[in-house]
């Protein structure tokens, strides 16, 4: 079995009385592709933030590559291969495509040449070559999306944590996207995503964590935790697995 990439243990964090992370432990092992869900206020990008360094935990705490990386400010968390995107995307918006994606390459590449260089590489991972000296702010949602996964790229993670980058497009940008994220993991960057388009962690996690209330519910395969009746009513409301259940057996019965 393979050494995880990632441990979160026992990670806490409250904010005056809220606790919005509570005890959450889980390891995430390299190579893989993994999905954290849960219903809105579930503390998904809480969790993002502690393990990432933008947050320091009150309890517990999380472990790189084999060290303590609690409370780490981001960008030395990013430099030793961890790296997160945001759900709300915030480009330099008077700045193109190519000198954006540039920005995450200056963390490892200092020359200017060669980190628009390097931009450009990544652009055709994510598909936006053709819009390379577009304005970032010339964007669609759709493109901003891609730029903000190409920026994290350009920063040459070995751990990724995509936060809802699916968020806010049709179901046709949805579909252009799934690949993209399959081919990164492909690639050997692990990925461990927030996503709330359950067709596509169905189609492309390997193993999921559910979160509730600020504590891991369930974990499992996307069909196990889909079907876990805890899960069930944590997105649809008391009482709801029953109903289903119910419904499910008079329908079988009527047959």
């Amino acid at each position: 079995m393979s050494e995880a990439l990632l441990k979160a243990k026992g990670l806490s964090i409250t904010f005056g009385g809220l606790k919005a992370v509570q005890d959450v432990s889980l390891a995430v092992k390299p190579g893989t592709l993994c999905a954290l869900v849960g219903p809105n206020g579930a503390g998904k990008t809480t969790l993002f933030g502690l393990l990432s360094g933008f947050l320091t935990p009150s309890a517990g705490h999380v472990e790189f590559l084999g060290r303590d990386i609690s409370g780490q400010p981001p960008h030395l968390t990013a430099r030793q291969g961890l790296t997160r995107t945001f759900q709300i995307v915030q480009p330099f918006g008077a700045q193109t495509v190519r000198e954006n994606i540039a920005v995450g390459a200056h963390l490892h590449v200092r020359d200017r040449r060669a980190a628009l260089r390097e931009a450009e590489a990544i652009a055709q991972r994510t598909h936006l070559h053709p819009q390379l000296d577009k304005p970032a702010a010339d964007l669609t949602v759709a493109g901003r999306k891609r730029l903000e996964l190409a920026r994290a790229l350009a920063t040459r993670p070995r751990l990724l944590l995509l936060d809802e980058v699916l968020a806010g497009l049709n179901p046709s940008e949805i579909d252009e996207m799934i690949p993209v994220v399959r081919e990164i993991a492909a690639s050997g960057v692990t990925v461990l995503m927030i996503e709330h388009v359950m067709r596509a962690v169905m189609s492309l996690a390997e193993h999921v964590w559910v979160l509730a209330q600020g504590r891991l519910i369930a974990s499992g395969t996307p069909r196990e935790v889909t079907s876990d009746p805890t899960v069930v009513e944590a997105y649809l409301g008391h009482g709801t697995a029953q109903r289903l259940a119910a419904q499910g057996a008079h329908t079988g019965g009527a047959r």
